[in-house]
């Protein structure tokens, strides 16, 4: 992997961290999973990485978790983060990011913010919660349609991201055309 590549996926990994600096809003009924704007990062990895690289970027972010970085919203990190009820948001978080980047590589003739609100809508949120519910329901002892009812609360914030990862997506490409390597 040329040294280039792995500066992106470095980057988008530290904007993924800088991210979690944003104070969490913690939502109890649904065993804590908070909401963070992590997520925008996740999204812009793969609609500006592409598949491969976003994905690669958002499991260097979990590997650093991982091994005890507090880099999770609020200060968390460490392997004990996988064992609470969000451990399914972030699994879902590197697919989510491999399929906006798949989805923003699919449709190059498509207009840049129209492709990244797609690819964010479908990568960051619908991917994302296919993991997430489950895992709020299983680690949180919830039934699923509960689970699914409790997380609608994310939805608007979500769908801000996905406004806001367009802007920027369209912003960068039309200053730093060469910055869009899902379109490369």
């Amino acid at each position: 992997m040329a040294d280039r590549s792995l500066v992106h996926i470095a980057f988008y990994a530290a904007l993924i961290a800088a991210l979690g600096l944003v104070p969490p809003v913690a939502i109890p009924f649904l065993g804590g999973v908070p909401i963070t704007a992590q997520t925008l990062g996740v999204m812009l990895a793969g609609i500006m990485l592409g598949p491969v690289r976003g994905a690669l970027a958002v499991l260097l972010f979990l590997f650093l978790v991982a091994l005890g970085a507090p880099f999770l919203a609020g200060g968390r990190g460490g392997l004990g983060v996988f064992a609470t009820p969000s451990v399914g948001f972030l699994i879902g978080w590197p697919v989510g990011a491999f399929v906006a980047g798949w989805i923003m590589r699919a449709t190059p003739g498509m207009n840049i913010f129209a492709s990244a609100a797609i690819s964010a809508a479908v990568g960051g949120i619908l991917v994302v919660y296919l993991f997430g519910i489950p895992g709020v329901a299983y680690m949180a002892g919830l039934p699923l349609l509960t689970a699914a009812a409790g997380s609608a609360i994310y939805i608007p914030g979500d769908l801000v991201k996905v406004v806001l990862a367009a802007l920027i997506a369209q912003t960068i490409a039309r200053g730093l055309p060469g910055a869009m390597l899902s379109r490369g």
